[in-house]
């Protein structure tokens, strides 16, 4: 992978706190659309969208994290996502930003030792913020 790509982030809230995934799994960032739902789906799963041609899964991200619904939809996006050769769609409360971030700037340790288990691939400090950078194989579960 490119290293200009490999620090490459796509910035998103939920909540009112800052994630990012790396652009190289990230194909697109489209506005909602209607979704099917699919019967016996988990929870998170809010079914599928025909993108242009493509059935894609749509995960939203704010009930895969348990954190609760949004008030507001207008700035709600979905991230079109490619792993391991196969779409998913994640829905998210806004996304707008690419970022670069260095690797040294990301702490990885501190996920070590408190969050075995869960989404984050660690931490990035940024100017003013805190960005959580996550691992797009553990939201999917593979």
């Amino acid at each position: 992978m490119d290293s200009a790509v490999a620090n490459k982030y796509v910035i998103f809230k939920l909540e009112n706190e800052f994630y990012g995934i790396g652009i190289n799994h990230v194909e697109t960032i489209e506005k909602m659309m209607d979704i099917t739902r699919v019967p016996k789906a988990e929870v998170y799963v809010k079914g599928v969208i025909n993108l242009r041609g493509d059935i894609v899964p749509v995960v939203d991200l704010r009930e895969r994290f348990n954190l609760p619904m949004a008030d507001s939809f207008a700035d709600k996006r979905i991230i079109i996502n490619r792993i391991d050769e196969m779409m998913i769609g994640f829905i998210v409360d806004s996304a707008s930003e690419v970022k670069d971030i260095e690797t040294e700037d990301i702490d990885i340790s501190i996920v070590a030792d408190n969050f075995n288990d869960g989404f984050v691939r660690g931490i990035a400090k940024d100017t003013d913020r805190v960005i959580i950078i996550l691992d797009v194989h553990k939201i999917i579960g593979v």
